[in-house]
């Protein structure tokens, strides 16, 4: 590993437990509406929201690389079958956004990334919408690379050709860290990079996946691994 000269990260459940965070965003959202826009809880349940979410990824097959879009379109929906219109749509989705954005980093995650920082350009590659800034972690990144901003999501190629294309090094100089053996490992082994599955539950790799070039518990565990680059 002494070549490499770019480190691409995954966020969610790589640097922090997401589910948690989306329950209680999801949660605060809901409550939010009960105070402010009460037509909308009390004629979707969540096994109504369910069939609207499912409903809504269907038709807009093609941009499910795009979270926010999605969400967005659903809140449109509940508050037009509400009668309220689309208006508040944005201070809805703020509503989850903060709270979607308040997340416990995992332990040693801040200090690893400040130390890389000093030693590899580092990219923050996500399928998801997290925003570093209101997290607090953007400064320890040289550039943020979204599905959302790439056009696709992982596995898919193109997102991990613009993470390296931010990086500046060849893809076989970018090493991608991440949680999912399939969006992560397998995605970006097929873009030509180098891997690392961040295995925090001490899962068994799935057998019909090559493995991947390193397996590490957290991502403090990479450094053992790492050259002096």
């Amino acid at each position: 590993m002494n070549d490499i000269r770019t480190i691409t990260i995954d966020l969610d459940d790589t640097l922090w437990e997401i589910h948690p965070v989306i329950r209680r965003a999801e949660a605060r959202l809901h409550e939010w509406l009960g105070e402010y826009y009460p037509r909308i809880t009390e004629m979707f349940g969540p096994a109504d929201l369910k069939v609207l979410r499912t409903e809504v990824l269907e038709e807009f097959k093609e941009h499910l690389h795009d979270l926010t879009l999605l969400r967005r379109i659903v809140l449109s929906r509940l508050g037009e079958a509400a009668g309220y219109g689309d208006s508040y749509v944005d201070a809805a989705f703020e509503v989850f956004d903060e709270a979607r954005n308040d997340v416990t980093l995992f332990p040693g995650v801040k200090s690893t990334l400040r130390s890389w920082r000093q030693r590899y350009v580092l990219i923050a590659v996500t399928n998801g919408n997290a925003n570093l800034e209101k997290i607090g972690i953007r400064e320890l990144f040289h550039d943020v690379i979204s599905a959302a901003t790439a056009g696709a999501a992982k596995p898919a190629r193109p997102i991990f050709d613009a993470a390296v294309k931010a990086g500046g090094a060849s893809a076989r100089q970018t090493l991608h860290v991440g949680d999912d053996p399939v969006n992560d490992v397998r995605g970006a082994r097929d873009a030509g990079l180098r891997s690392v599955w961040v295995n925090r539950g001490g899962d068994e790799w799935p057998r019909d996946y090559p493995a991947p070039d390193i397996e590490v518990r957290h991502i403090g565990e990479l450094d053992a691994h790492l050259g002096q680059s």
